[in-house]
C-alpha cells in the first residue's frame, strides 16, 4: 500500500514538474510582438502639394506591400505591416491634429512630413511617445530641437543653400540677382542662406522679397524685377507659384532671365514653364531615382503600381520604410522607444539609394545636393556634391 502511495506521489510530482516546464516554455515562446505593426504616414495629400505628398505615401505603400508579401518577421514571428495615412494639408495646425491621431492610433513610427514647418511643429508630439519621425523636410531646425526621435531622409538646407548660391554665382554668371521665398521655415531659411552665399561670392542681390505659400499674383513683382534689371532669380517658391511668376514675367516682356529654384520647383508640373524664360534650374537634396544604379527596377515597379513615374521623393520614402523595417527587426520589438534606439544604431540597406544612416541628431550622413536644368521637358543633372 505504501509502495503504491509513493508511486502516486511521484507521479503527481512528475506531472506538476511537467506542467511547470510547459508553462515556462509557453512564456518563453510568447512573443511581445503584435500580429500587426502600424506605420504612420503624414503628408499633404490634398491641395497644391498633394501630388508630392501622395508620391511619398506611394513609396511607403509599395515597400509595405513587398515586405508583407515576403513574409516579414520580427523576433521570429510573422508580422503584418499596416500603413495608417493622414493628410496634413501642408499646414502646421492640421499637422499637429493628425500627428496626435497617429499617436492615438498606435503607430510605432511615422514617415512624415513633407513641409519643414509641419515637421518642426509635430516633432514634440511624436517625441512625447518616443515615436521615430522620418522626414524629408530640409530645414536644419528640425534636427536641432534636441529630440531623439527626429530623422532626416536627405541633406539639409545648410548644404542646399550653399549649392544654390554657389551655382548661381559661378555657373549663371550674372551681376544682378533677386531672391524670393514663400514665407515658410523651409523657404525663408533656404533663401536667406542662398543670399548669404551670393554675398560671400561678391554678388549683388537687388531684390529680396517674401510671400506666403499660396501667393500666385506676381504682376507687381514682375514689373519690379524688370525695373531692377534682374538677370537671375533665386527662388524657393513652389512649382505652381514659380509658373505664375513666369507668366507674369512674360506679360511684362522680361524673359531674358534665369530662375534657380529649390526642390519644390523640381517637379514634373514645372515642365509647363519650359521655354518661357532663358533658363530654368532647380537644386534638390532629393536625387532622382534614375541617378542610382538600382533606380531602374524601382521605377519599373512604381510605374506598374501607380501608372505614372514618381513626382518627387517616393524612392526615399520607399527606402525609409525598408530601413525602418530593418530597425524594427533589430529592436526585436514593436515598442517605439526600442525602435528609435535601433534607428540611431543602424546602417540600413536602402534598396534605391544604397544606405541610410544617421548621426546623433538624426541628420543623414550621406546626403548630397544636385543642381538640375530643365531641358526638353525633363530635369537633367548638371552637377552634384556633398560638399559645395
Amino acid at each position: 500500500m505504501n509502495k503504491h502511495m509513493d508511486r502516486r506521489r511521484f507521479s503527481v510530482r512528475l506531472s506538476l514538474s511537467a506542467l511547470a516546464a510547459a508553462s515556462a516554455l509557453g512564456l518563453v515562446g510568447c512573443s511581445k510582438v503584435p500580429d500587426t505593426i502600424k506605420i504612420g504616414v503624414a503628408q499633404p495629400l490634398s491641395g497644391p502639394l498633394g501630388a508630392l505628398g501622395q508620391d511619398m505615401l506611394n513609396g511607403v505603400n509599395l515597400a509595405v506591400a513587398e515586405l508583407n508579401k515576403s513574409g516579414y518577421t520580427v523576433d521570429g514571428k510573422r508580422v503584418t505591416l499596416e500603413v495608417v495615412s493622414v493628410d496634413d494639408k501642408a499646414d502646421a495646425g492640421t499637422g499637429k491634429t493628425v500627428a496626435q491621431q497617429l499617436v492615438d492610433a498606435g503607430v510605432v513610427a511615422v514617415i512624415g512630413h513633407l513641409n519643414s514647418g509641419v515637421s518642426i511643429e509635430t516633432a514634440p508630439i511624436y517625441a512625447a511617445k518616443d515615436i521615430a519621425q522620418i522626414a524629408i523636410s530640409t530645414n536644419p531646425k528640425f534636427t536641432q530641437l534636441g529630440l531623439p526621435t527626429t530623422f532626416r531622409m536627405v541633406a539639409n538646407d545648410t548644404l542646399q543653400a550653399r549649392a544654390i548660391g554657389s551655382f548661381a554665382a559661378s555657373q549663371l554668371g550674372a551681376a544682378r540677382y533677386a531672391a524670393l521665398d514663400d514665407g515658410t521655415p523651409y523657404g525663408k531659411g533656404l533663401a536667406d542662406g542662398a543670399v548669404e552665399q551670393l554675398k560671400a561670392e561678391k554678388k549683388e542681390v537687388v531684390v529680396r522679397k517674401s510671400f506666403d505659400d499660396k501667393t500666385t499674383a506676381f504682376d507687381g513683382l514682375a514689373g519690379e524685377l524688370k525695373a531692377a534689371n534682374v538677370e537671375v532669380i533665386v527662388s524657393t517658391l513652389s512649382d505652381f507659384q514659380a509658373l505664375a511668376l513666369l507668366e507674369a514675367l512674360r506679360k511684362v516682356g522680361h524673359t531674358k532671365v534665369s530662375l534657380l529654384g529649390g526642390d519644390t520647383a523640381k517637379t514634373t508640373d514645372m515642365a509647363k514653364g519650359a521655354g518661357m524664360i532663358d533658363g530654368l534650374y532647380a537644386t534638390s537634396p532629393v536625387l532622382e531615382a534614375k541617378e542610382f544604379s538600382t533606380g531602374k527596377p524601382f521605377l519599373e515597379k512604381y510605374i506598374a503600381a501607380y501608372k505614372k513615374p514618381p513626382a518627387y521623393g517616393g524612392h526615399y520614402s520607399y527606402d525609409s520604410m525598408y530601413v525602418l523595417s530593418a530597425a524594427i527587426q533589430k529592436a526585436k520589438s514593436a515598442d517605439p522607444k526600442d525602435i528609435t534606439k535601433a534607428m540611431h544604431a543602424i546602417n540600413g540597406y536602402a534598396p534605391v539609394i544604397g544606405t541610410m544612416t544617421w548621426d546623433d541628431k538624426g541628420e543623414q550622413r550621406y546626403g548630397a545636393v544636385g543642381v538640375y536644368e530643365l531641358r526638353a521637358g525633363n530635369w537633367e543633372l548638371r552637377m552634384r556634391s556633398d560638399r559645395w
